[in-house]
């Protein structure tokens, strides 16, 4: 909205219309960064003062977060015990917020912008069936891993499958030191060249990291304010490669990495998402009033993934997002050592029970595991300007 009234008052100045010299501050509106600012600081304002009223709806619908019994998590059992009853599905205080913004702040039919979102709400509804299944069954187990997992693909493959078309039939491709490239191609910082070009792959390459982050968030999210803290450190570190990667200047002649002008209007919808989860940090920090629950989680782990993937910057994921990596590798690790050896490698996965179980408090976890997700975040950055 706020770029239409740009265009708008534009298109006035240039007839020469005298309310449009009067009103020339609504240039500002022309400026991805403030656009992009606006959302954030939208997006956190009414996360803050519409959270209670969200927590309180959350209550009255009895959707308190399911906990494992002492038999199936035995000591974990008594750490988090006093958490069940915890509303859950709070992610759509963050999808809300992060839906509203891209329509008023964004450019909502830039294709880039288009498919992260909807990929972020395919995946979001997706958690929200099951949350709701957990909460209707009682228990911590929702919908089955395998219907879930076909969902996630699905969704995946749709939007890897409109971005490889369109991108083509639109004339949308990618530049990277003068050289045109297609989305298929990957990319990472070293290498001031394409990797190499994975054709039609791509597709199921494209659904692989989506899969892939979106079940490491939902596996980070297993503390207070642990995965909406490094949401918000992993989200603004691609609204700066977004940014930078949507300028000529600084993608092709200082950075060499790939270039395309329509991949900086992402830069709104992630900063977006770093008001919302600071905005959802509010109401989630430990002692937690609300859970986003697989809502929210798969609903920012594909919005990230799809976010890296059109700016060409995937491989890089596996630096800026490292703690969901290591979340995620810590349950590979672990139930691979068992089915091999029948030994655990770990007091308890996710990594992040492990040191709970050693002896960590919760909030210690929390603080350190942000502290890392923070510095990723910088390294990531750094990379693009190593060579």
């Amino acid at each position: 909205m706020l770029y239409w009234i740009y265009e708008y008052w534009l298109e006035a100045f240039k007839a020469g219309d005298q309310w449009a010299d009067t009103m020339s501050f609504l240039r500002l509106l022309g400026y991805v960064t403030v656009r992009a600012g606006v959302a954030c600081m939208f997006t956190f304002l009414v996360s803050v003062a519409f959270g209670p009223w969200v927590i309180r709806k959350l209550v009255s619908l009895k959707v308190g977060q399911p906990i494992r019994s002492a038999e199936e998590v035995h000591k974990l059992n008594e750490l988090h015990g006093g958490k069940a009853g915890t509303p859950t599905m709070g992610g759509v205080l963050i999808l809300g917020t992060v839906l509203m913004a891209v329509l008023i702040c964004g450019r909502p039919l830039n294709p880039f912008v288009a498919v992260t979102t909807c990929v972020m709400l395919g995946l979001g509804l997706l958690g929200f069936v099951d949350d709701y299944t957990k909460v209707k069954l009682k228990s911590s187990d929702g919908i089955r891993g395998r219907v879930k997992l076909f969902w996630q693909v699905a969704i995946s493959c749709v939007a890897a499958a409109f971005l490889f078309f369109k991108t083509k039939e639109l004339g949308m491709g990618y530049t990277m030191v003068d050289a045109p490239m297609q989305i298929s191609e990957i990319t990472f910082p070293l290498s001031k060249q394409p990797l190499f070009d994975m054709g039609y792959l791509y597709i199921p390459f494209f659904a692989l990291i989506v899969v892939g982050c979106s079940n490491a968030v939902n596996l980070t999210d297993g503390l207070d304010g642990l995965a909406t803290g490094c949401t918000i450190t992993v989200s603004l570190a691609y609204a700066v490669i977004a940014y930078l990667a949507g300028h000529a200047y600084m993608a092709k002649e200082y950075l060499f990495i790939p270039y395309n002008t329509h991949v900086v209007e992402l830069s709104v919808f992630l900063l977006a998402l770093v008001g919302a989860g600071f905005g959802f940090l509010w109401h989630n920090c430990h002692p937690a009033k609300v859970f986003m629950g697989d809502t929210g989680s798969l609903a920012i782990g594909g919005g990230l993934a799809t976010a890296a993937i059109c700016a060409k910057q995937e491989l890089l994921l596996v630096v800026i997002g490292w703690v969901f990596v290591m979340e995620a590798l810590s349950v590979i690790l672990q139930v691979g050592s068992f089915k091999l050896t029948g030994k655990r490698i770990f007091a308890m996965s996710p990594i992040h029970h492990h040191f709970e179980l050693r002896g960590w408090h919760e909030s210690q976890v929390i603080i350190r595991f942000w502290i890392i997700s923070a510095f990723s975040g910088l390294v990531g950055i750094a990379l693009l300007k190593i060579v």
